[in-house]
């Protein structure tokens, strides 16, 4: 047990995590994907369930929004719990014409406006990146599976409103797929405790149109992704 979750031995949690930020969207994957799901953490309200998927053994947690409550998951899971393939999925904000709503991000590298970092390395720049052998697998998964997917460098950001309406411009030109709040802490954790990490992350906006996809179509594209992220999880070496 740690302070922010109650599992009390490492057999509760699986060395494979999936990581929503949304904890109903935890217990509808874990409904949904898991057999004989059970509840494995409540404190503060991020639910958390471990059961099997095809076979395997396999959690997933909510992990709230933006870098400092995913930096804390991540850890406790990788340091106290012993995960050791953590795969968040998540939604972003699409900043190139090619990134479509209902497409899928895989995220290579995230660059960040959070001092997170900046703490940790000394006012340093870190490049926080999936692991490989998870982004490899993925990228053939979804085109094997049907997706239209991305690869490429996404933008975490402290900030969900922005008063600018160019503050996205200078990451567009510099090829930036999305944004998203949560990326950059998940690998700088995993680089730190020598875990693998991916995010697969729906365009649910498109922020340069101003597209959002609908409800329908979100619960779809969501689908998808975790269907993918449980493919990628169980196959990459």
């Amino acid at each position: 047990m740690t302070i922010h979750l109650a599992m009390k031995e490492h057999g509760d949690t699986a060395p494979t995590v999936l990581l929503p930020g949304d904890p109903y969207r935890a217990r509808f994957i874990a409904e949904k994907f898991f057999h004989s799901s059970r509840c494995i953490n409540q404190v503060r309200g991020m639910l958390g369930y471990s059961g099997t998927y095809q076979g395997h053994a396999v959690t997933v947690l909510g992990t709230g929004m933006g870098v400092p409550s995913m930096a804390i998951y991540a850890t406790e899971l990788i340091r106290e719990y012993g995960a050791r393939t953590l795969i968040r999925v998540g939604t972003c904000g699409g900043i190139q014409e090619q990134v479509r709503v209902g497409d899928l991000i895989l995220a290579q590298a995230a660059g960040t406006d959070s001092a997170f970092n900046t703490h940790i390395f000394g006012g340093r720049d870190f490049a926080p990146t999936a692991d490989f052998g998870l982004l490899s697998s993925a990228w053939n998964m979804a085109g094997a599976m049907g997706f239209k997917a991305h690869v490429g460098a996404v933008f975490t950001t402290d900030l969900f409103y922005h008063d600018d309406p160019e503050f996205f411009q200078i990451w567009k030109d510099h090829g930036v797929l999305a944004t998203e709040m949560e990326t950059a802490a998940l690998y700088t954790v995993a680089a730190r405790y020598g875990a693998r990490a991916l995010s697969i992350l729906t365009v649910s906006d498109d922020l340069l149109s101003r597209q959002s996809v609908s409800s329908d179509d979100r619960e779809t594209a969501f689908m998808g992704m975790v269907e993918l992220a449980l493919s990628t999880a169980f196959a990459a070496p």
